[in-house]
């Protein structure tokens, strides 16, 4: 074990030497300094030490991508030089704890005096090290098998209104989506225990009406709950969820922490849907913070089922081949030693215009297709929504154009005219 290694790939931005800049980022992320200290031996450096590996040149920049007080105070000039670092960590160094691993392999390095931009782009970790962790224990296949899809993508959609529903108002919306044939339906983000329908109500509401529907039809319809909040609270929320015949838990990732989400995967075998608002604020400059492989890594190893990816074509500002780059991502096992993928999160945006590129870009059933107004603001209704979409994914893999499907599908013909151009 002391010899296995994780690896991290950076992108840096620097008017320093780069492969002075990557000792600066081994040491400080492992014995802790640029230089050798007291106590530091030879031998110490040599089990302990981060390791540079590789470093490639790139194209350097025209001017610094971000502020950085200390290069301006030393009056420092470019050429902004940019390279790619490869790095390797001892994993002695950290064991099996998720929060140090993350503190590692990011922590101070965003800070450095060295860079005027740095990026995480890629993290693996070694087989032996990936099983000290928590397994998806639901995934793809738990996920279809819970709704009885055992083919096609799962049509989802989302609680809107966001919030303002009391929990009887909830209910009554969600047994109209059930109704409607939807396989799985779950609260935003910011709803999760509000004051006018707390959890402890809208639970046992929206779960009658849930059960109620699969007496009649058979059907489970996966509601992922938000029980985003405190570690103990999350627990007694998805003890609550398990108890009234729930199948998914919801919560915020950033804000709840790689701690709160190990506990919480540790607590229940519900899936665990993974929110990842906040991520732009690590994602969306091109010189800082972290990139999707590396994050969902982190959060794969915490256990998760489901990784929201935003959507294709949709509201959010990511470009299509970072949605598509983030799908292909939850799909690739961490190791070749176990399948640990999670199911990926279309939403943003969505309806039935967006399949035939989303179809086209993954060429896989294996994901939950989320619409809230693709749905809910059909004209004719939610239940013609859901249809719409599911025509449009037929149409989309049989390879005909969604004019030409229309034609004989009237929902879809219905969502193209209503929400715009396929």
């Amino acid at each position: 074990m002391a010899a296995e290694r994780i690896r991290a790939r950076y992108l840096i931005e620097t008017p320093v030497e780069p492969a002075a800049v990557a000792e600066v980022m081994a040491g400080e992320q492992s014995c802790g300094t640029f230089t050798r200290v007291e106590g530091e031996t030879d031998a110490l450096r040599e089990r302990a030490r981060a390791t540079v590996e590789a470093i490639t040149e790139l194209d350097p920049a025209s001017s610094p991508s971000l502020p950085n007080a200390l290069l301006e105070r030393k009056g420092t000039r470019g050429p902004w030089r940019r390279a790619h670092v490869d790095i390797s960590f001892p994993v002695a160094n950290i064991g099996a704890n998720l929060p140090t691993l993350a503190a590692t392999v990011s922590g101070n390095l965003y800070d450095l005096g060295e860079v005027t931009g740095l990026r995480l782009e890629s993290l693996h970790v070694p087989a032996a090290y990936r099983a000290q962790f928590e397994m998806p224990r639901v995934g793809i296949e738990g996920t279809r098998r819970a709704t009885g899809v055992t083919s096609g993508a799962l049509v989802g959609t989302i609680i809107k209104p966001n919030v303002g529903l009391s929990a009887a108002d909830t209910a009554a919306l969600v047994a109209r989506l059930c109704a409607a044939g939807v396989d799985f339906i779950k609260d935003d983000e910011v709803c999760a225990d509000p004051a006018h329908a707390p959890l402890a109500e809208r639970v046992p509401a929206v779960m009658a009406v849930v059960r109620a529907h699969q007496e009649r039809t058979g059907k489970h319809v996966m509601v992922a709950f938000n029980i985003t909040d405190e570690t103990d609270a999350m627990k007694r929320h998805a003890d609550l969820v398990e108890r009234e015949g729930g199948s998914c838990v919801m919560a915020s990732l950033n804000w709840c922490g790689h701690s709160g989400i190990q506990t919480l995967r540790r607590h229940t075998g519900l899936a665990l849907h993974g929110h990842r608002n906040g991520y732009g604020a690590l994602s969306r400059h091109p010189l800082l913070g972290i990139s999707f492989q590396a994050y969902q890594t982190l959060w794969r190893l915490a256990g998760v089922d489901h990784m929201h990816v935003h959507g294709l074509q949709g509201k959010f500002s990511q470009p299509d081949s970072e949605v598509i780059e983030s799908a292909r991502d939850c799909f690739t096992p961490l190791t070749d030693a176990a399948d640990d993928r999670v199911m990926p999160a279309f939403s943003s945006g969505q309806w039935a215009g967006t399949v035939p590129a989303t179809w086209a870009a993954i060429g896989s059933d294996d994901l939950l297709f989320m619409a809230g107004g693709g749905i809910l603001a059909h004209p004719d209704g939610a239940e013609a929504g859901v249809t719409s979409i599911r025509q449009a994914w037929s149409a989309a893999r049989a390879g005909t154009a969604l004019q030409d499907a229309a034609k004989s599908a009237p929902e879809l013909a219905r969502a193209l005219a209503f929400f715009g151009k396929p």
